[in-house]
């Protein structure tokens, strides 16, 4: 079943998979206690994820500082900027020019929430491009926790001229198979986000 899925009325689960009330209800509760499903009172229970490991890690990330969700992206993201300068494909490389334009056209716009979301599919096309497997897995179950860093906070035009020109560089990086330039862009980023979500507080009581 697919994520958000509310899973059939027990009646229906006990006649489908032949098993008695009480040993639905343990599994159930086991699975909800795992993270893998949730219970809504009054609404029915839900799938809330696909995999123990997922579930585990992205509770983990979410409730974790700020900075050490940051100081793991640049691990992930740099490792994963450099391997793709080595492994991408043209196919790849199109695809990151296309996201960079999605995301500029957001922001041109005035759309945060959707350049938000193009900012991490554009990640998420980054570490897929490095070609490691296990890499590309680990990303995808943190991948809301690790976007959400850059999330919540507006950027003015001078963040995000800043936070464009840097993925650029990124991708001209990749284009070039530079390893060490897209590491260090990558890490930029990073940075980048970092600084700004110190600054942002005080920017807003200024106002």
């Amino acid at each position: 079943m697919s994520l958000g899925t509310r899973i059939p009325p027990e009646q229906a689960l006990i006649e489908e998979l032949g098993v008695g009330r009480s040993t639905l209800r343990e599994a159930i509760g086991a699975l909800v206690h795992l993270g893998l499903l949730e219970a809504r009172v009054g609404d029915g229970t839900y799938v809330r994820s696909s995999s123990e490991l997922q579930s585990v890690m992205v509770r983990r990330a979410s409730s974790a500082q700020r900075d050490n969700v940051l100081e793991l992206r640049t691990v992930l993201e740099e490792y994963a900027s450099g391997a793709a300068a080595l492994r991408r494909s043209e196919e790849q490389l199109r695809q990151l020019r296309e996201l960079v334009a999605d995301a500029d056209a957001a922001c041109a716009g005035a759309d945060m929430a959707a350049a938000g979301g193009v900012d991490a599919l554009f990640h998420r096309a980054v570490v897929r491009a490095s070609g490691n497997d296990l890499l590309i897995e680990v990303y995808d179950y943190l991948g809301t926790a690790l976007s959400s860093s850059l999330g919540g906070l507006p950027w003015d035009a001078v963040g995000a001229k800043e936070h464009s020109a840097l993925h650029r560089r990124l991708v001209d990086a990749i284009e070039a198979r530079d390893e060490s330039g897209a590491r260090a862009t990558a890490a930029a980023i990073v940075r980048l986000t970092r600084d700004h979500e110190a600054t942002a507080p005080q920017a807003a009581e200024e106002q």
